[in-house]
């Protein structure tokens, strides 16, 4: 017997399944987040007075935001804050790291931010994993981070990045943090374990950080050459959608990335972001804002025009 935990199911609906945020080299993080929400209906359409919130960022390196093996930390806040003014009792930032989570958690920035902005940030700790039978072709039986799997909603903060074995790495591949125990074992078929996660969690909403993208030699990265700054965020009800769409932002195209198939093949999402009432904002150096519908033009490959549309911008920032 498969378990899941579905923290989607009590969405109401909003104007908009998927949203794609940009910003000039100015714009705060922080002013793309909230554009990402409002676009999307705003963060009550999400989060219910008295609601247990949890943020999952990616935590898992030792790395600063400039390398941007991590997400910004600056993302995080701003959803620990909107969540909080929609109502949350608590909301929890977490992760369980690959390198030593202390210094992850100080080094990535966001520690600080997420405390600031009113988280309880929590280390991983053994006693906060138990075993679970998930029921997967490759997580079968194996320890999950309980702070997630308990809480009333969550909501999934990865960064957008390069993979070296998964070839793109953002809201899916981000679920690896709720496991315990020996992860590398599962690179071995890194797909389907993959595409297990994604069909266990099943988050509230994902808010995916393109704010500085490390385009190659990730997960860890290391080298500020690696990385580009792009000024952008998505947000989206599909976490299939808005990896799909989020991976033109390395240039990788969605049907090379199996997960992906095998996590529509279940039922998880559509690979079909232009199905989903897709909304484009961009925030100009001005602070004015742009809105409109975004349309794949009949006959036209989606991926083709996702990639134009996040290269041709993210020339205007400076790196």
């Amino acid at each position: 017997m498969r378990e899941v935990r579905d923290y989607h199911r009590s969405d109401h609906g909003g104007p908009s399944d998927f949203v794609v945020v940009r910003g000039a080299a100015t714009t705060a993080p922080t002013v793309l987040v909230e554009q990402a929400l409002t676009a999307l209906g705003g963060m009550a359409r999400f989060i219910s007075r008295g609601d247990i919130v949890v943020v999952k960022p990616n935590i898992g390196w030792d790395r600063t935001p400039l390398q941007a093996a991590n997400s910004n930390p600056e993302v995080v806040a701003a959803v620990v804050h909107l969540a909080l003014d929609a109502g949350a009792r608590k909301v929890i930032v977490t992760d369980a790291s690959c390198n030593d989570p202390g210094r992850c958690f100080q080094r990535s920035g966001i520690w600080a931010k997420a405390h600031r902005a009113g988280a309880e940030v929590m280390l991983p700790a053994e006693h906060r994993f138990r075993t679970m039978r998930l029921g997967g072709e490759v997580l079968d039986e194996w320890p999950v981070y309980r702070t997630l799997i308990e809480a009333d909603k969550v909501i999934n903060v990865p960064v957008a990045k390069h993979h070296n074995l998964a070839k793109y790495t953002a809201a899916m591949k981000n679920w690896y943090g709720t496991l315990g125990g020996r992860r590398n074992r599962l690179h071995q078929s890194i797909d389907v374990s993959i595409a297990d996660l994604a069909t266990f969690m099943r988050p509230t909403l994902t808010v995916v950080d393109g704010i500085r993208v490390m385009m190659r030699n990730g997960p860890q990265g290391g080298n500020v050459d690696d990385t580009q700054r792009m000024n952008t965020v998505l947000a989206s009800i599909d976490q299939i959608a808005v990896d799909a769409f989020g991976c033109t932002l390395i240039g990788q195209r969605p049907e090379n990335l199996p997960y992906l198939r095998m996590g529509q093949e279940r039922g998880l999402g559509t690979m079909q972001w232009q199905n989903l009432r897709p909304r484009e904002v961009e925030v100009l150096a001005d602070g004015s804002v742009e809105r409109r519908a975004l349309i794949v033009p009949e006959g036209e490959d989606p991926a083709a025009v996702a990639f134009a549309l996040n290269h041709a911008r993210c020339e205007r920032v400076i790196t």
